[in-house]
């Protein structure tokens, strides 16, 4: 059995949740479907929490009057049939009236994770009853029976492989199951979410927990690009990446995928397909847990990076420096992205400014410490085991004429890492492309 993970521009209009359809049975094999909310729905729902927070009621029944009317309209376009209509209509106002109700009450965080999950349910049932009403043994299952946080807000893959493989028992001879994404329950039974990743981390943990042999992420983008191509010309789409080349750059800066929301397809052998609704037929991206020997494969940069450096003759060579430099950093729940040292200092890049002056103040016990505002970091990934000769200096021989502020090599087999000024990024970036691929 395939996983198919739709996101919120693949089912944001009722034509598209038609597109979805076709794709999900073209096959005509069983597949279990992930949907997330339509899109902006998500965002009216967070509009709805904050005018709660604040106290406002009238803002928030505002919005969701709006909201309302946006989905009889979709219901009308979507449905050919008066009976289905009715049945979509009269979910729909439950679920209208069930967010009108929270403006009655004592506003907190909970309630919160209850509106915005919401979302996500009201998708999957207009779905699963348009494919009813296609004649498709279409069967909704609800992730907050089985999908379940631990006390550490991770997934607890014990509990969700028993629960779903329980359910899937009791729905058997099914062309399609259909759950959300996203949402869950936490390890006290409260709604919650999964947050990291979100419905893609929804449809990894799926995929593991059944077995499946393949995971397929749709969105309107034909897979990760060898570039960004917002910045630079003629970007590729890469075919075939490692979970750990995925991971790198999706860590620093392709957004079309979290950086850890695979680790469960990783951990279970199962491939990762990234593919466009937009262009089904295009090759898209595949992960997994083969590498594609003696090659780069694509470039990404991370924005809005701070530089910390710390000079100390006097204590850097010290047992324990590094130690006490790392621990305020953890003090303020601040990761590091890069690091580099030498005999009289240490550099640290940062991508989080909300407690700069504090963790400055801190190092100053140190040694003198100077800050970089304004970085960017930008990382080539690909096959770089130190073994592959030469496939630094080809990197490097594309950056010789950008001014660069450190240079991280060697912590993985699968990146070199700079940081420039962001005003040299879009410069190093087409340079990268033009060396390592444009040539070619």
């Amino acid at each position: 059995m395939k996983v198919m993970k739709f996101g919120g521009t693949s089912v944001g209009t009722p034509d598209r949740m038609k597109d979805v359809t076709k794709l999900v049975t073209k096959s005509g094999e069983p597949v279990f479907v992930v949907l997330s909310a339509m899109s902006g729905t998500t965002n009216s729902l967070v509009d709805i929490s904050n005018y709660l927070y604040k106290k406002n009621p009238e803002g928030a029944h505002e919005v969701i009057n709006q909201l309302e009317r946006k989905y009889v309209k979709h219901i009308d376009e979507l449905y050919s049939t008066d009976e289905m209509k009715e049945k979509t209509r009269e979910f729909l106002k439950s679920e209208m009236d069930f967010l009108r109700s929270f403006t009655k009450e004592l506003f907190t965080s909970f309630e919160e994770k209850t509106i915005v999950a919401q979302g996500e349910l009201l998708s999957t049932n207009m779905m699963a009853n348009y494919m009813q009403e296609q004649g498709i043994k279409a069967v909704l299952l609800n992730a907050l029976d089985f999908m379940r946080t631990d006390k550490n807000s991770e997934p607890d893959p014990t509990y969700i492989k028993e629960k779903l493989t329980a359910i899937m028992e009791k729905n058997p001879d099914q062309q399609v199951y259909i759950t959300q994404g996203f949402i869950c329950r936490n390890a006290y039974g409260e709604i919650d979410n999964l947050q990291r990743g979100g419905s893609d981390y929804t449809a990894s943990i799926v995929g593991a927990a059944l077995g499946a042999e393949e995971i397929q992420i749709w969105t309107d983008i034909d897979g990760m690009h060898n570039n960004d191509p917002r910045v630079v010309d003629k970007t590729q789409p890469v075919h075939q990446l490692h979970f750990e080349e995925a991971a790198e750059l999706a860590y620093f800066g392709a957004k079309i995928l979290h950086p850890t929301c695979v680790q469960p397809a990783k951990y279970a052998g199962i491939p990762v397909r990234l593919l466009n609704t937009m262009a089904p037929d295009a090759e898209g991206t595949t992960i997994s847990n083969q590498t594609e020997y003696g090659k780069i494969k694509a470039v990404a940069a991370k924005d809005n990076i701070i530089a910390i450096k710390i000079k100390s003759s006097r204590m850097l060579l010290a047992t324990g420096f590094l130690r006490k430099v790392f621990e305020i950093f953890e003090s303020y729940q601040t990761p590091i992205d890069m690091v580099c040292t030498s005999e009289v200092g240490v550099s640290m890049s940062i991508d989080n400014s909300a407690h700069l002056g504090e963790i400055v103040d801190e190092l100053k016990k140190y040694g003198t410490v100077t800050v970089d505002t304004g970085m960017c970091i930008i990382c080539v990934v690909g096959d770089l085991d130190w073994s592959n000769i030469g496939f630094e200096t080809m990197v490097m021989d594309a950056m010789k004429n950008i001014p660069v502020r450190m240079i991280s090599y060697g912590g993985s087999n699968y990146n070199i890492s700079f940081l420039i000024r962001e005003e040299d990024k879009k410069r190093a970036l087409q340079s990268l492309s033009d060396n390592l691929f444009n040539n070619k």
